[in-house]
């Protein structure tokens, strides 16, 4: 299908663009799924962190990441304890007050809570929904040929919602489309790092997870058209500090929050919305791409609280991402009853004590309205850092 999800932004100057990609990503009815479901489209739904996407786009439909919203849950409070996290709740709601229509939904069991998502979606919707098993040890020698039959199984079911196969060609072909995307998402993470006074943590942000909605060729398009124009702002440096933001990687913080932290800090690097990035190099498409994607998510990948890997101790691989991006300080948080993002601050902050890296712990939740005792405290601890 070629019918344009997102056009607004075209043939506007950038502080234009920017209010365009906010509308869009602030807009809890989803227009690009309804655009692309009015033009007969499907629509795969695939909850946090990662997945592989190139599956989905192969067989020509849209892969959309559900990742909650700011809104009430209204009637789905009722299917979930109250000790729960805002994400799964909201992610449901989306769905069944029919703000998103789907065809297929796939989760992960990357806590305790979501690997239950599948069976209290199924129990609401006629469509399918179903868990893909990544890889459990990630370190076993078996963990790349498990996870491509995973990735086989879900290639069969998507083929069977598609109503067409999924050939090599058009797999490949897919895995380039998502290799371009990464790669822009990297110089838009560079330009965050090297010149962070060009580009705000809000519009970067913003940028980035607009990938989510909208199929990879438009993505690609806005950031091939937005970049140059971040390089060209005539903005100067201004005294602020650098900081990392970590615990972005599932439920998503609320933008006027990033606003906030972005009006004291330059904020050079975190794990927001992780899985648009986890992979960290171009995935080949020579051979069989299904193995090459398995190998990518186990030997090209980022790190996270959901993935349990040997090689990639959590702390040690934050101090590095702080350390690349010459960061002065860490913002560590976690959303509200996020059981993986709070067992890891424990580690996190024991680390920078021991490296003697000034650090801020936050708590956020989706639906968040107040930010200025955080800001207020967010502002001590940036003059504390400013003038000591």
């Amino acid at each position: 299908m070629t019918v344009p999800l997102f056009d607004r932004w075209r043939g506007k100057p950038l502080d234009d663009i920017f209010y365009e990609c906010r509308e869009l990503l602030e807009d809890a009815t989803y227009p690009t799924v309804g655009r692309w479901r009015e033009d007969g489209g499907k629509v795969v739904g695939h909850f946090q962190v990662y997945f592989p996407e190139e599956i989905v786009h192969a067989a020509g439909m849209l892969p959309l990441k559900i990742c909650g919203a700011p809104i009430e849950a209204v009637q789905a409070d009722s299917r979930f304890g109250s000790y729960l996290c805002s994400i799964l709740k909201t992610s449901l709601e989306l769905a069944l007050s029919h703000r998103v229509e789907l065809d297929l939904f796939v989760t992960h069991p990357i806590c305790d809570a979501a690997r239950n998502l599948a069976a209290v979606w199924g129990r609401n919707f006629e469509y399918p929904c179903q868990i893909l098993y990544l890889p459990q040890n990630a370190n076993s020698a078996h963990a790349i040929t498990y996870l491509r039959g995973e990735y086989a199984r879900l290639q069969r079911n998507v083929e069977a919602i598609a109503g067409r196969p999924i050939t090599t060609e058009a797999l490949c072909q897919s895995i380039e489309v998502y290799n371009r995307n990464r790669a822009l998402l990297r110089e838009l993470y560079i330009i965050k790092r090297e010149q962070p006074w060009l580009v705000s943590a809000d519009e970067a942000y913003v940028l980035m997870a607009l990938g989510g909605l909208l199929r990879r060729e438009e993505h690609n398009d806005l950031l091939e058209e937005v970049l140059p124009l971040i390089q060209a702002r005539p903005h100067k440096r201004q005294d602020k500090i650098r900081v990392v933001f970590e615990g972005g990687f599932c439920e998503q913080p609320p933008l006027d929050l990033i606003r906030a932290i972005a009006r004291s800090c330059y904020l050079v690097d975190d794990d927001l919305m992780i899985g648009l990035r986890w992979i960290l190099e171009d995935i080949s498409t020579n051979g069989d791409p299904l193995f090459n994607l398995a190998e990518a998510y186990l030997e090209k990948s980022s790190y996270s609280p959901v993935q349990h890997d040997l090689r990639k101790p959590k702390e040690q691989m934050l101090l590095q991402r702080i350390r690349s991006a010459r960061a002065d300080a860490a913002i560590i948080t976690a959303a509200k009853m996020c059981e993986p993002g709070l067992e890891e601050q424990v580690a996190y902050l024991q680390t920078l004590d021991k490296e003697g890296i000034p650090y801020f712990v936050g708590e956020f939740e989706e639906k968040m309205t107040s930010f200025d005792q955080m800001e207020l405290q967010l502002e001590t601890f940036v003059e504390n850092l400013l003038f000591s």
